[in-house]
């Protein structure tokens, strides 16, 4: 067979590529291998450079471009990009609705509701289904120029797949996922660079990089969700999508990316429905949203309506309750967890974010404080995102008072005063004092009484502080020494409420080993030799249900073995666990106390002083045999 042209190969390679890209970045639907997909790329990179003739501004080879532009050149927009007006609550939603009503004299218009991106809009022009620039909204009429960072975004198509119009200008929002956003504040943290304070942000300043190549790494996405005009009679010879509806499903034909979040409803109850709906689904989507877009579907009736001067009538953005709100960070506060871990919490200036008041939010540790600039008295920027506690992810030093003072991180325990200490390798500074500490102590006895530990129902945080602070419990054992003449002395507990309090702590003696070594709440097991001589106090206090390997006959109990040589089928660890499980212990060295030396290949001294001691001496089958209850002591 003859081997293809160096241009029809050159071809099939592009072809091929964009196919790729389309399945990967459009419809997440990948077809081959990353490694293959860089082996296609690097081939027709290889091509074009040995014949520069066949390399196209269409190529996929031209997304990534290495060169440093000196500024971002200002881009004139055919059709100015209108900005929508908010509706912030469902009133102004009502509003919109009878305004549109009013209008059109329609008692039901029907509205194409999508997405409302947390991004960066933009408008990408086509000349003959070919890409060829891309340009921000800026003030509207003119935006910055940024074709070659947007020629690295995988999910715009350098050409067309279908019949287009000689010049076509697509409307859309360039975003970065949340996955993306996580991996590139990683990288900058281990760069020792600054974060970005969220995925916007991200991908505003990722589009606006002078050098394309840093673009290229920052994986932003693509999202088209109109064209320049509302006049589609141009776009082909049947006169076009007639409604938004139609013109989204005309986009995604050309290869465009379009969301699969929409809908197209009827009045205010369809509006209400998509928005509720949406608000539900908005912590489960891959990428940011800060509410959803209102359009009155039909094209036509979209001309009926007319614009203002910045703002289309036909539309409205409803928004979600912000997120992220600005306020004053009034003090910082130490707070001590259950494993003396210190955490820096700001005290705001009371705010409202997501629709709940936030006064206070996590600051993590020492070294976000530092690495973040963050002092007393400063602006800063709060966010809360779901049931997630807020936190502090900025600083505006542009309105930092002149008394602002910096935060200095405690040497002692705020509580107990023990000294504070931060391991080589973390990032968590912490109280040192262990159960002497009463805030450690606390958070100890509540992690303790825990649904998915011993679940002591009724023993919540104000009754906890008041054991720790009477000194009635020091330690979880001390649960267990209530009784009903001191419970009842205690605020807000009836004799009833410490009835049943201690009809929940008695429940708690039957547990399972696994509920119990959670309820210790213990970093690392068996590292803190004090945590140990917790666990016999509570052992014998507590009826462990015996966990399935420990079923088995207890026919070794009482009985000391030692091991020695190299037995045939077990390791030194899996006899001591057997020995161990069948209620025997094990000794390093033979004395006059061992019952019984067990000797494999290769027994050395322990063997002869078995001998001379007259201990008797088995093997791995007898073992097993004694284990199985199989022969007699």
């Amino acid at each position: 067979m003859r081997a293809p042209s160096v241009p029809d190969r050159a071809r099939a390679l592009r072809e091929q590529i964009e196919r790729l890209d389309y399945a990967y970045y459009v419809l997440d639907a990948p077809e081959v291998p990353d490694a293959e997909y860089d082996r296609l790329l690097r081939e027709l990179q290889q091509l074009e450079e040995l014949h520069p003739e066949l390399r196209s501004a269409d190529s996929p080879t031209q997304r990534v471009a290495g060169a440093v532009r000196a500024d971002l050149q200002p881009a004139t927009h055919a059709v100015p990009m209108l900005s929508l007006n908010n509706a912030l609550d469902d009133a102004e939603t009502e509003a919109f609705d009878a305004r549109v009503r009013a209008i059109l004299g329609a008692s039901l218009p029907k509205y194409c509701c999508e997405l409302k991106f947390d991004g960066l809009a933009i408008s990408l022009r086509f000349r003959d289904g070919v890409f060829e620039r891309a340009a921000t909204r800026g003030d509207g009429a003119v935006g910055e120029d940024v074709t070659d960072n947007v020629r690295t975004i995988r999910s715009v198509p350098l050409r067309l797949r279908h019949r287009a119009p000689e010049l076509l200008e697509v409307r859309g929002e360039v975003l970065m996922f949340r996955r993306d956003f996580e991996r590139l504040n990683a990288h900058q943290r281990e760069q020792g660079n600054k974060e970005f304070a969220n995925p916007r942000n991200a991908a505003a300043g990722s589009l606006r990089q002078l050098d394309a190549a840093v673009t290229a790494q920052r994986r932003l996405h693509f999202f088209a969700y109109g064209i320049a005009a509302a006049d589609t009679a141009s776009i082909d010879g049947d006169g076009g999508p007639a409604s938004q509806w139609l013109l989204l499903d005309w986009l995604q034909q050309l290869g465009l990316p379009v969301c699969e979040h929409r809908a197209v409803v009827q009045g205010i109850g369809g509006l209400r429905g998509f928005y509720e709906r949406i608000a539900q689904q908005r912590d489960g989507l891959p990428y940011e949203i800060d509410g959803v877009v209102f359009k009155v579907d039909s094209f036509a009736e979209q001309q009926r309506l007319g614009s203002l001067a910045r703002a289309p009538r036909w539309a409205v953005a409803r928004k979600f309750p912000p997120r992220e709100a600005l306020t004053r960070l009034l003090d910082i506060e130490v707070q001590v967890g259950r494993t003396g871990a210190l955490t820096p919490v700001a005290r705001l200036a009371p705010v409202v974010v997501g629709g709940v008041v936030v006064s206070s939010a996590t600051l993590h540790n020492e070294d976000e404080i530092r690495r973040k600039d963050i002092r007393i008295g400063d602006t800063v920027a709060v966010r809360r995102a779901g049931d997630v506690i807020p936190e502090v992810i900025a600083v505006l030093p542009e309105r930092r008072p002149h008394d602002a003072r910096e935060f200095v991180f405690p040497c002692n325990c705020p509580v107990c005063g023990s000294a504070v200490v931060r391991g080589e390798d973390e990032a968590v500074a912490r109280c040192s004092g262990g159960l002497i500490c009463p805030a450690q102590r606390k958070q100890a006895l509540l992690h303790f009484a825990g649904r998915r530990a011993l679940d002591i129902d009724g023993l919540g945080e104000k009754l906890v502080d008041q054991l720790v602070d009477s000194g009635l419990v020091t330690h979880p054992a001390g649960l267990f020494e209530l009784n009903q003449q001191v419970l009842p002395e205690l605020d807000r507990m009836g004799e009833k409420s410490a009835a049943k309090l201690l009809g929940a702590i008695e429940r708690a003696r039957s547990t399972s080993l696994e509920r119990f070594i959670y309820a210790l709440g213990i970093r690392h097991v068996g590292e803190a030799t004090a945590r140990d001589r917790e666990i016999d106090s509570l052992l014998r206090k507590l009826h462990l249900a015996a966990p399935a390997m420990a079923e088995r006959s207890k026919a070794l109990a009482g009985m000391s073995f030692v091991l020695t040589g190299t037995l045939a089928t077990l390791t030194r660890e899996q006899a001591t666990a057997m020995i161990e499980a069948a209620g025997g212990s094990v000794s390093s060295a033979v004395s006059r106390k061992t019952r019984y030396v067990v000797a494999g290949a290769e027994s050395g001294s322990k063997l002869a002083k078995a001998r001379e001691l007259g201990v008797p001496v088995l093997d791995e089958d007898e073992l097993r045999s004694m284990v199985e209850g199989r022969r007699a002591d």
